[in-house]
């Protein structure tokens, strides 16, 4: 097999698979948090592949693959963030929302936080509301002895 046929190849699944959003930023060192999928009782879903960067970050970002996993038209995939910051307070990250099979989401804080709730819903574009949401709430604690 030629060099160029190898590193073409490679270079196409790169392209296809994709890398988290914090990777291709360059933010620094991530933790892959995992799945994050809506509430169950309804026919489809949304899911998340979430990333985080460590909490120390002085911007901490929430960060990953958006997916559509509902038949239905018009509804779609949504996320959100609410950062509960370190000198007291929260604050929303603006939401992001797909019709796509598959979208990157990047979500970030105005400062060092000490928690995040990462909200994953269906949306009905239509009607401009969320349902079956599910919200997984990620502090330090819970990341600190993850191996490195």
């Amino acid at each position: 097999m030629r060099k160029r046929t190898v590193i073409g190849g490679l270079l196409a699944f790169v392209l296809g698979v994709g890398l988290p959003a914090t990777a291709e930023a360059g933010v620094g060192p991530v933790h892959h948090w995992g799945p994050v999928r809506s509430a169950a009782g309804h026919s489809g879903h949304a899911t998340a592949d979430v990333w985080i960067t460590d909490f120390s970050a002085e911007t901490f970002v929430v960060s990953g693959r958006l997916r559509d996993r509902d038949p239905h038209p018009g509804h779609c995939a949504y996320i959100r963030a609410r950062f509960h910051y370190s000198g007291g307070g929260t604050g929303w990250a603006q939401p992001r929302s797909t019709c796509e099979a598959s979208d990157g989401f990047r979500l970030s804080s105005d400062g060092e936080i000490t928690r995040v709730d990462v909200k994953v819903c269906v949306l009905d574009r239509s009607r401009r509301t969320t349902s079956h949401c599910h919200v997984d709430a990620i502090r330090a604690e819970d990341i600190a002895n993850w191996p490195r």
